[in-house]
């Protein structure tokens, strides 16, 4: 009798300790499970990781704009490469259109003709075109028309604006540029502008009227420095605020451009989407332009 007593002893320990064993092995599975998941940050399973190179090519005046956000995703990816070229709009636009770039930069809204060729849009940010003078200029402040009347030489010295009896030196971008076409268009004074001198890239024309006490230009917001002063235009500042309620009237659209019906690679696609995303929007107001709301 005894014996059967402690035979039946041994069996209910025997099938307890296999049950604990058992629910300790379902409890070490479960837990490698989600060890071995990814989670990014918008909650969804990450099951590879992002890799290869994405080039940017076009506008000068989204240099700003472009490398803090490649620095920005470039520490979140590692393994992607993102370059950038600064050709100008016009050729940013063709770049895109012609697949020689993932994404093309135009510093200006696309034309029918281009959308007509299957480049498509996509806003990253707005901008103000700064109009510039050299910090020694004793004006503050011009209209529309006024800025107008000296860049088709109808006004050529600033004692006829309130200023020094001195020689309005006009310099500006090449033809092509995104800041010059948008700037001349919304004065309505396309390819009747007389400029001195016509630059490749914002920063020259910025330099060179940093050091000419005449000179009178205009630069992307995003590029503006202390070396020159931005003039109000209307009583208007050019500033983050006045362009993003609409103040401020010379300003323009910071776009990525994709050609219809073409498939990015993953991390040209991922680029773009962080640009265009609220996460970004922090990044682009450290560059000087101003995020579209989301």
């Amino acid at each position: 009798m005894k014996k059967l007593t402690c035979l039946a002893l041994g069996l209910v320990m025997a099938v307890s300790l296999a049950a604990c064993g058992t629910t300790g092995g379902t409890s070490q599975s479960t837990g490698g499970q989600n060890d071995a998941s990814s989670v990014t940050g918008n909650g969804s399973n990450e099951t590879e990781t992002l890799s290869g190179t994405v080039n940017a090519n076009g506008s000068t005046s989204m240099e700003s704009v472009v490398l803090i956000l490649k620095e920005a995703f470039e520490e979140m990816h590692p393994d992607v490469t993102v370059n950038y070229t600064g050709s100008g709009s016009g050729a940013g636009v063709t770049s895109a259109i012609d697949g020689t770039a993932d994404i093309g930069l135009a510093s200006r809204a696309l034309t029918e003709e281009e959308t007509a060729q299957g480049a498509v849009s996509n806003v990253v940010a707005y901008d103000g075109v700064a109009v510039i003078v050299n910090p020694g200029n004793g004006v503050e402040d011009l209209t529309t028309e006024q800025i107008a009347q000296i860049f088709t030489g109808q006004v050529t010295n600033w004692s006829q604006l309130g200023g020094a009896d001195e020689a309005i030196a006009v310099y500006g971008r090449e033809a092509g540029s995104g800041t010059r076409g948008a700037f001349e268009e919304i004065l309505g004074v396309e390819d009747a502008c007389q400029y001195l001198n016509e630059y490749s890239s914002t920063g020259d024309v910025i330099g060179n009227v940093a050091s000419n006490p005449g000179a009178i230009g205009y630069a992307s917001l995003s590029a503006v420095n202390e070396t020159v002063k931005a003039l109000k235009v209307g009583g208007v500042e050019c500033s983050e605020t006045t362009i993003l309620d609409g103040t401020y009237a010379i300003q323009r659209p910071f776009v990525m451009i994709t050609k219809q019906d073409t498939q990015l690679s993953p991390a040209a696609q991922a680029f773009l989407d962080y640009a265009m995303s609220a996460d970004a929007a922090g990044f682009i107001a450290q560059a000087g332009a101003v995020p579209p709301a989301q």
